[in-house]
């Protein structure tokens, strides 16, 4: 740095101290002047412990997260901070969260979807946590179906946090064109609908999330409802027939895929008249404000998948998890139980995401004309996503098998056989 000149006057150097003020107060606001995240040292000269927190929040639910949540626990807990990391849901995720708690790295609290829960326990790469004290008094405010999601080997690995479902989502011009003042009751009658008409479905792709509650609504299903086994139901002649309903619309142009860059325009077709009908979580509707929440209810109606055959829709939704390799495993536990106690539940359930508490479950009211009604209903006649280490692999498997039968390279019937046999031995291995 350049010397002061000797000549500097009494009012020179008040502005010179004027100036460094301001620079260190803008650095006290910078992350990345703190050396170690782990402790940041306050005026009082304590230090906070900080938990890095990943999650794959949308838009809306990190906007209640940090302005909301983050802070009403961090009043709670003075001597904390969460340290809010959101991230995309991907397959890079997934690689580097193995990678990392692999390697002892891994962040302290993840959201993590319930489908990699049973993989990242059987990898030994989530921390137990029945290991602390009060954990069966935090069990106890889930039910033991939540819970099992999340245990391996006489060890529990997860909490639930949110789970939520699909439901039918249905254009209200397209259905009165067709002379219906409601959607109909059977998949079968919409299909009727859809080559009568020449109206189009949207499907947001072919991986199991996408179309197992059609083909489960036709009859059809992808394995015993253990998940031990998948020939004899993968490629029964009731799933062959829900496939072959679903090849010839896509055959006549009936059916709308993403297209090649992953962009999936269904959100905007139903509600301007394009297809008859897609189906999607309840962020369909959550996402969106004011005018534009009151525009997508006038042209569109959910309504759960039809069940007189049974659960046919999936329940997705995450877990917390420890990661292994977290050095703030106690503080990670108090934010745990704080992110699913009752209040904290109830308040992330304003954007759709359904709570696991018990006591969040009764108390929920939901308004009559909410959109989170029929969403309410699907997840009551829905079934948990498969709890088996190699279902990332076998979702792989299914959805290749799927794409070939749909782009012609294979038949219905050969392509789920050969799908079936290789499901079969992941599911052995799991």
């Amino acid at each position: 740095m350049a010397r002061l000149r000797k000549g500097v006057t009494v009012m020179g150097w008040k502005l010179v101290a004027y100036l460094l003020i301001l620079v260190l107060l803008a650095g006290c606001k910078s992350h990345s002047m703190i050396s170690d995240p782990k402790q940041v040292q306050t005026l009082q000269n304590h230090e906070k412990t900080v938990i890095t927190f990943w999650h794959t929040y949308n838009d809306k639910e990190t906007e209640l997260l940090e302005q909301e949540l983050l802070p009403a626990f961090e009043r709670e807990h003075p001597n904390m901070r969460v340290e809010s990391i959101n991230l995309a849901f991907n397959n890079e995720l997934k690689n580097t969260l193995i990678g990392r708690a692999s390697s002892n790295r891994g962040p302290d609290v993840v959201r993590l979807d319930i489908a990699w829960v049973p993989e990242f326990s059987h990898k030994g790469l989530l921390e137990p946590l029945n290991m602390f004290p009060d954990f069966q008094d935090i069990q106890s405010r889930f039910s033991p179906h939540a819970m099992a999601g999340g245990y391996y080997k006489k060890n529990y690995y997860s909490l639930p946090l949110n789970i939520y479902t699909k439901t039918a989502i249905f254009n209200r011009e397209l259905l009165k064109r067709a002379g219906y003042s409601k959607p109909p009751r059977t998949m079968e009658e919409v299909i009727k609908i859809a080559h009568h008409h020449r109206f189009s479905i949207g499907l947001g792709g072919l991986e199991p999330w996408d179309t197992i509650p059609f083909i489960y609504t036709l009859g059809g299903a992808i394995s015993d409802k253990n998940f031990n086994k998948a020939s004899g139901y993968l490629n029964s002649k009731e799933t062959i027939y829900a496939v072959e309903q679903l090849t010839s619309l896509y055959k006549e142009g009936l059916i709308n895929l993403p297209d090649q860059s992953g962009d999936d325009k269904n959100f905007e077709r139903v509600k301007s008249g394009n297809i008859l009908m897609t189906d999607e979580g309840p962020w369909f509707y959550s996402l969106l404000d004011g005018a534009e929440l009151d525009r997508a209810q006038k042209l569109t109606i959910p309504v759960p998948f039809p069940h007189d055959k049974g659960p046919v829709s999936i329940i997705g939704g995450e877990n917390l998890v420890i990661m292994k390799g977290s050095k703030q495993q106690s503080a990670a536990w108090t934010f745990m139980k704080w992110m699913t106690d009752k209040e904290a539940q109830l308040l992330m359930a304003q954007t759709g995401l359904m709570p696991t508490n018990q006591d969040a479950v009764k108390a929920m009211k939901i308004p009559n004309n909410s959109f989170l009604n029929p969403y309410k209903e699907a997840a009551e006649n829905a079934f948990l996503w498969p709890q088996v280490k190699n279902w990332s692999k076998i979702d792989e498997v299914y959805c290749e098998y799927l794409n070939k039968i749909f782009e012609g390279e294979l038949s219905v019937k050969d392509g789920l056989d050969r799908a079936a046999a290789e499901i079969d031995k992941l599911l052995a291995d799991s």
